[in-house]
């Protein structure tokens, strides 16, 4: 995203993506910043909380908020400690995914993980809105089908989706958790998602990005 200037000097880009692989899901955790002004944005602090700080200190990024894109404990199961350390909001998801987050306990006992709390979003969203991510305004899309509330953000300037667990290089979503729907997920996709245009790369909640046209044209789920 970045280029030449005349005196050979490199452009900073837009935005710079740090992802930090947390908790045994290996979680894609993103902190998003603006390297000129170093504000920047937590995606999804799943746990490790301990190694997204260390991350924000060796940047440097002024974090001015925690983005959730959905209430499943691997994605939310740290916004409420690092919530607290920062003193700073959390946004989103979806307000239809407030059971999941309030059972959040639950879902950590159920998968052996001690002292994780349900975190109280300062701001849930709805499609049609946009959020601001590291000083750039991305437009939220419900996406259903994961879980109720889930949410995908947009930057159309930058043709750049932060699509959590909707979409990923080769595969989607798990539908077998409590609130998913296997056929409402792939309408998310194909609805939602497909139609903002083959050049879009996203960023997935677990594993490598992608584009929406290669997944298109190689995603076993979608072809």
């Amino acid at each position: 995203m970045g280029g030449q200037q005349e005196n050979g000097q490199s452009e900073a880009p837009p935005i710079q993506v740090m992802v930090i692989a947390v908790t045994p899901f290996q979680q894609n955790c993103s902190l998003i910043w603006d390297p000129k002004t170093l504000r920047g944005t937590v995606i999804d602090p799943g746990g490790d909380i301990d190694r997204i700080q260390a991350a924000i200190e060796k940047y440097g990024v002024k974090v001015e908020k925690i983005v959730l894109t959905h209430g499943h404990i691997d994605h939310v199961g740290g916004a409420a400690d690092l919530a607290e350390a920062l003193n700073v909001p959390v946004e989103g998801p979806h307000e239809a995914d407030q059971p999941l987050i309030e059972r959040v306990a639950d879902q950590a006992a159920q998968f052996g993980v001690d002292g994780v709390k349900p975190v109280t979003p300062d701001r849930w969203m709805s499609e049609g809105e946009q959020v601001e991510i590291a000083g750039r305004m991305f437009d939220i899309f419900h996406c259903p089908g994961h879980s109720p509330g889930h949410l995908v953000f947009f930057d159309k300037e930058l043709r750049f989706a932060i699509s959590g667990d909707v979409l990923f290089a080769g595969s989607i979503g798990r539908t077998d958790l409590p609130g998913g729907d296997h056929e409402t997920l792939i309408r998310s996709i194909k609805e939602k998602l497909l139609p903002l245009g083959d050049d879009v790369s996203f960023l997935p909640g677990h594993g490598q990005a992608s584009t929406l046209g290669h997944e298109r044209a190689t995603n076993p789920f979608l072809t």
